[in-house]
């Protein structure tokens, strides 16, 4: 298992990495998220603005909802062969 670093060095390029975060009840999630940003957003269509900017996850198969992280993990680890 990867060591967790601050989401401030999470790549915002698009990608999708491991997040954790905290929901609303207090409970800690793990997740595979991806960072959009608002030109991204706008590229794919649609109605967006500065708030929807940020950390989006799948919550179940059918919905995404956008999150604030407090931390992420590199794919891999030591231990994995790529």
């Amino acid at each position: 298992m990867s060591a967790k670093l601050p989401i401030a060095t999470a790549p915002t390029d698009g990608s999708k990495v491991t997040v954790y975060w905290t929901d609303r009840d207090g409970q800690e999630n793990e997740s595979v998220a991806q960072y959009r940003s608002l030109a991204r957003l706008k590229a794919a269509g649609g109605q967006w603005d500065d708030s929807d900017e940020g950390w989006w996850a799948y919550v179940d198969s059918d919905t995404q909802k956008r999150i604030s992280p407090h931390s992420w993990s590199k794919a891999g680890g030591d231990d994995e062969e790529e």
